[in-house]
């Protein structure tokens, strides 16, 4: 392996000798550039003033784009969006009924259980309307990358704060997009339908507004507005549609058009047909499946992904989008320097009369710049497909890895996470969502960096030679090197099949596989080794070398793989990511687990049965075919009952406040005494 560096290192080497710029190709680029200069540029003086015109005309142009003012400030009306989100929720709250009834003591009784508060979201249970949560969660990308660029600083503060100012963003973005979330979950269809509606149409608006007012922008010119913006208006359009459905279809209900709709089950489908699925016998003979079901995805109706993950993934394929757009204006600031630089260095080739000594410098300058352009721009859309595939793939792990904890099996986790603590999976499904997209965009920006950096030896060894007249000796440098790599590996090959051939007994039985593992020719062996001790040290080298650099490629070529760790055996905690990935598989392997939510369906049904059977002992509450009683009514009236029979009990209750519980307990005694 040691030679095998050096003649790669022997071959770099003699390739960038190729790549040397020899005095005939010198004259001919030197050639070309005073003819174009000439073309472009007639006389001396009107070049300065040639020049001077399409710079004021750049700057023009990048001012009119840059001081573009409109009446409507993004970031002052994310602020002022939490006057109606409050009011929002403050509704949605009073309106939602209590599901668990508190004590006649507490101080809600105040609010006569109409007070509770709602969720945005069920981050673990949530099956239904997952498309709707994953573009909700869509609509809030561009203000997740303001975050992400820590654009945010409405407060001037120290440095060792700045994570409270996050914070505190990261808090403001969440509340302004709360009414998008809370009213898709509320039981109240028609109000929140309307409150939904409306909100998400005042969002649309001033999006709308804020666009057509600076459709222009400084790097990516015109519509540079619209291209950002652009997703975020594609998601507002689907959930004021998605509103405006669940309107209509709360109104014909409530009209008596049509039926009202069951509650959430508390046992989804697909469970149910996972279960039934286990308690069947296995086919004898399974069914062919296609190469795409095979080698890329198999669907299985029997599983859905939750809402979470869903929504995971569309943010971050719109966050994804908006950083490739960010780095490209990034990108295009850059360039516009590099090419004000390259004018420069033109101007001094043409004053200096072609004969400086700087000249061959400066124009293997310029060829690196063109290439780095090149290069980059190039690989944007590799690097964007490689972390896209990455979110398909991790969708396929995680149903992969959830089935595996479902079955018991934990083999494909290190023995250091098969018992995770409860705290870290608990914080591990709130971090999971996070840490996935800044995963992606860290992971394809480092993505993006590697693989320029093999455009730029690509190019550099392969291309450029070719260009400047040089191919043959590159062809020769490269086949030394693959001459030469060959070489060590076929030794390195050689050393397993002596092994293999003279040092080895044979085999005990025909049926065996390979040899047994036991020395023959034992002298031979000996000596064998000692002569390939000095040469395995500098192949040891080369070993060395190599691991580093396959640890590097492999480490970041799978930097933005949460599900996959790249830390070596026994130093798994130390990657965070992937313990976050850990804690909330085992969080949604003991929440939803089909078998367990069955059997937790089945207890829930069968003492709803039994409270039933109980309840219907009191046929006098029950012969009536009149209006149907409610438990409330019947358990107080059971309460009443009670008292009048023992009146002693009402010494030993609790004294109410209120006046209505003190006529309620003076009943019974004026009963008793008459």
């Amino acid at each position: 392996m040691f030679a095998f560096s050096m003649s790669v290192l022997g071959a770099v080497k003699r390739t960038g000798q190729n790549t040397r710029i020899s005095d005939a190709v010198l004259t001919q680029r030197l050639e070309k550039l005073d003819e174009q200069s000439n073309k472009r540029i007639a006389p001396r003086g009107c070049r300065q003033c040639f020049s001077t015109k399409m710079l004021s005309t750049n700057e023009s142009t990048r001012q009119l784009n840059g001081t573009c003012v409109g009446s409507v400030d993004m970031e002052l009306f994310l602020h002022y969006s939490l006057i109606p989100s409050l009011f929002i929720i403050l509704v949605l709250s009073f309106l939602q009924r209590w599901e668990h009834r508190r004590q006649r003591d507490d101080t809600s009784y105040l609010l006569t259980n109409h007070f509770e508060i709602i969720i945005p979201l069920d981050f673990v249970g949530t099956f239904s309307n997952r498309w709707s949560y994953g573009i909700a969660f869509g609509a809030t990308a561009n203000k997740i990358m303001f975050l992400f660029s820590e654009g945010y600083q409405p407060l001037q503060v120290p440095q060792w704060a700045q994570a409270f100012v996050l914070l505190i963003g990261g808090i403001e973005v969440g509340l302004s997009h709360f009414p998008f979330f809370a009213c898709l979950s509320s039981e109240f269809r028609l109000v929140s339908s309307i409150l939904g509606f409306s909100y998400s149409l005042t969002w649309f608006a001033v999006t709308i507004l804020h666009i057509t007012q600076c459709p222009h922008g400084q790097f990516l010119g015109r519509y540079e507005t619209l291209v950002f913006y652009w997703p975020s208006l594609l998601c507002l359009t689907f959930l004021l549609g998605r509103f405006l459905y669940m309107f209509v279809k709360s109104l014909r209900v409530q009209l008596g058009w049509e039926l009202q709709m069951e509650e959430k089950p508390f046992l989804e489908l697909h469970q149910a047909e996972h279960v039934k699925q286990l308690l069947r016998r296995p086919p004898l003979q399974e069914k062919t499946k296609s190469w795409f079901q095979t080698r890329i995805y198999e669907w299985d109706p029997c599983f859905q992904f939750p809402s979470r993950m869903i929504g995971t993934t569309v943010l971050a394929f719109i966050c994804l989008y908006l950083f490739i757009v960010i780095e490209f204006c990034m990108f295009v600031y850059v360039r516009n320097k590099l090419d004000v630089f390259e004018g420069n260095l033109e101007s001094y080739i043409i004053s200096m009369n072609q004969t400086g000594s700087l000249t061959p410098v400066i124009l293997r300058v310029k060829e690196l710049m063109n290439v780095t352009k090149g290069v980059w721009v190039v690989t944007i859309l590799p690097a964007f497909l490689t972390c896209a595939s990455y979110l398909f793939h991790i969708l396929a792990c995680y149903r992969k890895h959830v089935k595996r904890l479902w079955a018991g099996n934990k083999h494909f986790l290190p023995l250091k996470f098969h018992n995770p603590s409860s705290s870290e999976s608990v914080v591990a499904i709130a971090r999971y969502s996070g840490w996935q997209i800044a995963y992606i965009l860290w992971g394809y920006l480092i993505i993006h960096v590697v693989q320029s950096l093999c455009g730029m030896m690509i190019m550099y060894g392969l291309v450029l030679p070719v260009i400047h007249n040089r191919g043959l000796e590159m062809l020769h440098g490269l086949g030394i090197g693959i001459l030469t790599i060959s070489i060590v590996l076929g030794l390195m090959i050689l050393q397993v099949w002596i092994a293999g051939s003279f040092f080895l007994q044979p085999k005990m039985g025909t049926a065996d596989k390979q040899k047994p593992l036991a020395l023959n020719n034992r002298k031979v062996f000996h000596n064998f080794n000692y002569f390939l001790f000095f040469y395995n040290v500098l192949l040891g080298l080369g070993a060395c070398l190599s691991r580093l650099l396959t640890s590097c490629i492999l480490g970041t070529w799978l930097i933005a793989r949460i599900d996959r760790t790249i830390m070596q055996n026994g130093y798994e905690r130390a990657d965070m990511g992937f313990t976050a990935w850990i804690g909330m598989l085992y969080v949604d392997h003991y929440h939803t687990n089909p078998v367990l939510v069955s059997f937790c369906h089945i207890l829930i049904t069968d003492h709803r049965e039994r409270r039933l059977q109980q309840a219907i002992k009191y046929g006098y509450l029950n012969q009536s075919s009149g209006a149907r009683i409610s438990a409330r009514s019947r358990t107080r009236w059971l309460l009443l009952q009670t008292l009048i029979n023992n009146p002693s009990l009402v010494i030993l209750r609790k004294s109410k406040s209120d006046d209505g519980s003190q006529e309620f307990t003076q009943i019974p005694l004026t009963c008793s005494e008459s």
